[in-house]
């Protein structure tokens, strides 16, 4: 099915009670959000919030328009993005020319073959704070414990020798708590910043600590960015025309943005690991066939990963299902046109992987977790039916980062270890910047034998 989204006649969207749909689900938001998507079936809806009213943009056609056709008019501003500002500054997670400086000084370094170059100190780290994290047979909390394998993992492939571990354990819960703490605004965005909401000092203090890790780290490696291969020291060579105050600026601004997203992306995906193979336990098994196949009792090595084709499947329908980049606001700058409906300059419109890969007129049964659908002989898609990584000039740097970190700690995990879930009830997203569960969701890793 397509859409010439400027072919018909101008009218206005059709409005969807969003309050109604959040007053039948009041403890889980993003039921309400999964209902409203149902309810308009691709079309370009409004979405009565009160005295906000975004649009919803969810059909592949629509997505195309706002991400690359007219990507210019859409901007990163307004909901979701404004209260991160303190948080990411005025790096690549921004927009116009601070982004396009961003972006030239960042993009060499996340490329497939760059990513390459550094799996096999990847490889040796994850397995490193996998012994450090996992005691066999105990209790094991998945998001902090996911969060303790990945974030140091990327902080020293980013800052290498120059980071301690008290300084990585400070990062962690901060980064924690400036993606869990925007929850309210995000779902009043209509409220001014100088309204204090909940959330708000904790935020404000996590932006304190990271800035008192990063900027000491920046310091170090300008003064010595030519002896370094970490990601810290190469961003300062491709900035050194950059100096003073401004240019420390941009250099924490590109390191907390890429930070922030790459183990975001990581450990909030990987939490859904563990809940997908519990569900689907004959899915798990076609994993485990394929490790011991591929792997049996070596050390699990970036080499090992082209043959692991079923596990990178399985991440790719994770990801459909549990994209971490959920939604994606824009604010239009001038007047447009979408499928004939009017946006306004000003407008919000909303984006969201999320509820684009569970429409039914482009997924065949779209909430069953099924790898298949990844396989070589599935028939082509519409391009913009999947994009968990965001699309157009915006598109995440860092998936090739996620897909390789990813690939080398499930293999190392689960070629170790059975997981046992367990949860007091069923495991759904909670409203944040990112897909989070709403409940702590605990398993036991249990060694098994091994090819």
């Amino acid at each position: 099915m397509s859409i010439d989204v400027a072919s018909t006649p101008i009218r206005n969207a059709s409005v969807l009670p969003f309050y109604r749909f959040l007053a039948k689900h009041p403890r889980d938001p993003v039921s309400a959000f999964e209902e409203v998507g149902r309810q308009a079936g691709g079309r370009l809806v409004r979405l009565n919030m009160g005295p906000f009213r975004p649009y919803l943009v969810t059909h592949p056609d629509h997505v195309q328009h706002v991400l690359r056709a007219n990507q210019p008019n859409y901007v990163r501003e307004g909901m979701f993005w404004d209260p991160l500002i303190p948080l990411l500054g005025e790096g690549i997670l921004s927009d116009g020319e601070t982004w396009q400086e961003s972006r030239r000084v960042l993009q060499p370094l996340f490329t497939a073959k760059y990513i390459e170059s550094l799996a096999d100190r990847m490889a040796d780290i994850l397995t490193e704070q996998i012994d450090a994290t996992v005691r066999p047979g105990e209790p094991f909390d998945v998001v902090n414990g996911i969060s303790a394998i990945v974030h140091p993992t990327i902080v020293r492939l980013f800052f290498g020798d120059r980071i301690s571990k008290d300084d990585i354990d400070r990062l962690i819960p901060a980064y924690e708590v400036s993606v869990t703490a925007t929850w309210p605004r995000l779902l009043m965005p209509f409220v001014p910043a100088s309204v204090p909401l909940p959330g708000d000092r904790a935020f404000r203090r996590s932006i304190e600590t990271i800035n008192r890790v990063v900027y000491p780290r920046v310091h170090e490696a300008r003064r010595t960015a030519g002896e370094g291969r970490d990601v810290v020291s190469a961003i300062c060579r491709a900035r050194a025309e950059d100096h003073g105050e401004e240019g420390d600026r941009r250099i924490r601004d590109d390191m907390v943005s890429m930070h922030g997203a790459s183990t975001e992306t990581s450990a909030t995906a990987l939490t859904w690991v563990w809940v997908a193979l519990d569900q689907h336990p004959d899915l798990a098994e076609k994993i485990y066939a394929e490790l011991d196949e591929v792997i049996g009792s070596e050390p699990v090595r970036p080499s090992h990963l082209p043959d692991l084709r079923y596990l990178k499947m399985f991440l790719s329908e994770l990801v459909r299902l549990y994209p971490p980049g959920w939604i994606l606001p824009r604010k239009a700058v001038k007047d447009d046109e979408i499928d004939g409906v009017r946006i306004k300059a000003g407008s919000t419109v909303m984006i969201s992987p999320y509820l684009t890969h569970r429409l039914g007129a482009f997924w065949d049964r779209p909430a069953e977790f099924d790898p298949e659908r990844f396989g070589p002989d599935q028939d082509r898609r519409h391009r913009w039916a999947y994009f968990p990584f965001g699309g157009g000039p915006h598109k995440c740097l860092g998936q090739h980062l996620f897909m390789m970190e990813a690939q080398l700690l499930m293999a190392s995990l689960l070629s170790r270890f059975r997981p046992v879930l367990s949860a007091s009830r069923p495991v759904r997203p909670r409203l944040a910047s990112s897909l989070r569960p709403n409940q702590k969701v605990e398993l036991t890793l249990v060694e098994r034998a091994r090819a």
